[in-house]
């Protein structure tokens, strides 16, 4: 691998100013104001794969933002890789938490700093480069396609459908995705198991219009008040989820199994200093490794109401929000729990105030075979770039898409991340480790060797 280390050395500048250039579009997809961007970091990533050497590059249409494509068919004959990653990122808010601007990127302590960093501008852009050495190199032994999307962080809505019309084009042997992560930055992983999501939101109202607290406070209903108290009881002092019938398909994962996730490295200690926190917290019984791995959860996102602003203003508000996310185990399906959902909050909510439940969107789990090819191909490809074997794990994330994937494309989905759970992704002061960039490229060059052999 020396010509492939030669060649990330001799172009690691130039690698890291064209993935700024892609950081440095605010292509925030859950904003209507920045749909714009989700075009220009599209055309970013057309031009981005032509320089580097696709036979072809264009932006497609779906029916919300775009998809950019690219493909390298070397033979039919040989094996296809799809690669999958997104362009769109999550909105930056509390912006006063940076410690530097959100979309222009610095290096601080050997880590990127930005939005999109490691999620997935950063991880995605690793197999640009690596498909870039392939190809400059005479290195390049499969065929290989780009489907880069720009909706995953508001849950893929219209990807599903764009594979329906695209189906004969988007044909592999298998997906390969980086959007996941590492147990340590010396420690590799390969994610196995994916949780699924669904996302809702809570909108109470009480009286028609905000009152004086002073006037009205005790006498009417604060939403506010209603709502916390409701929150409150969606989970019990075990940690368990208390809506009927949300562990219905919950599968008890074995002792067996239990016990051989608990060979993982990991350090309470660390994790908790790491959070700046005393205790961890969760389901009662199981490891915070299992929580989050094998576990379903239920987490409030946001929640808001009345004046927030500086100062003081005494009012009972009409209205309360809350958005809640329920992270699920692969054999949930994430549709009947938002229907759960909806119809325990309805049923709860008392009579002094009204309420509305949406679904704004979600995705089933998934779990990775570790016995197929492309599976060995990874475990190979980590085994040689750092030399330890990796360890299969199960992630507390979700990327809706990927059953998805399997359902409609018929294809299976390998996950080799390379972000750290201190990367802060999703959250302000998002990074992601030089190293970890400049590794992943050279892990990804490697599992294409070691893939054509399988």
């Amino acid at each position: 691998m020396s010509e492939v280390k030669d060649y990330i050395e001799a172009n690691k500048d130039r690698f890291l100013e064209e993935l700024f250039g892609l950081i440095r579009i605010p292509s925030i997809s859950s904003i209507e104001a920045h749909k714009d961007d989700m075009y220009k970091a599209a055309q970013y990533w057309k031009q981005a794969m032509l320089n580097a050497g696709v036979d072809k590059a264009e932006v497609m249409e779906t029916k919300g933002n775009p998809v950019t494509y690219a493909e390298k068919i070397i033979d039919p004959a040989l094996p296809t890789v799809l690669v999958y990653g997104h362009m769109d990122v999550m909105p930056v808010d509390p912006i006063e938490l940076w410690h530097s601007k959100p979309f222009e990127p610095e290096i601080r302590d050997g880590k990127i700093y930005a939005r999109g960093a490691d999620d997935d501008k950063g991880q995605a852009f690793m197999h640009a480069k690596a498909f870039e050495i392939m190809n400059k190199t005479g290195k390049l032994n499969c065929n290989i396609k780009f489907m880069i999307e720009g909706e995953e962080e508001i849950g893929s809505p219209n990807l599903g459908e764009f594979c329906k019309e695209h189906k004969d084009m988007l044909k592999a042997d298998i997906i390969l995705v980086s959007d996941t992560g590492m147990i340590a930055r010396d420690i590799p992983s390969i994610t196995t198991g994916l949780r699924g999501l669904s996302f809702m939101e809570i909108e109470l109202t009480g009286p028609n219009k905000d009152l004086h607290s002073g006037l009205f406070g005790g006498a009417v209903a604060n939403p506010a008040n209603v709502l916390t108290k409701i929150i409150a009881s969606l989970t019990d002092g075990d940690g368990k989820i208390t809506i009927p019938g949300f562990y219905d398909d919950v599968i008890e994962v074995s002792d067996e199994e239990r016990k051989e996730m608990a060979k993982a490295p990991f350090d309470l200690e660390k994790y908790k200093k790491n959070l700046d926190i005393d205790v961890v917290d969760g389901e009662k019984g199981y490891s915070t490794n299992e929580r989050t791995g094998i576990r379903p959860s239920l987490d409030v996102n946001g929640i808001w109401s009345g004046y927030t602003g500086e100062g003081a203003k005494t009012v009972l508000p009409s209205k309360a929000y809350a958005k809640v996310s329920m992270r699920l185990v692969p054999n949930q399906d994430n549709k009947k729990i938002s229907e759960l959902f909806i119809k325990h909050i309805e049923a709860i909510v008392p009579p002094t105030a009204k309420v509305k439940v949406t679904a704004l969107h979600g995705g089933q789990g998934y779990v990775s075979p570790i016995d197929m090819p492309a599976y060995k191909a990874a475990e190979l490809a980590y085994t040689e770039v750092y030399g330890k074997t990796p360890v299969p794990t199960r992630s507390g994330g979700s990327i809706p898409i990927i059953s998805t994937f399997e359902e409609i494309l018929g294809i299976k989905s390998i996950l080799m991340g390379f972000g750290l759970e201190e990367d802060a992704i999703h959250s302000p002061n998002e990074n992601f480790p030089l190293e970890n960039f400049y590794k992943g490229i050279e892990t990804i060059v490697a599992f294409y060797k070691y893939y054509h052999t399988s």
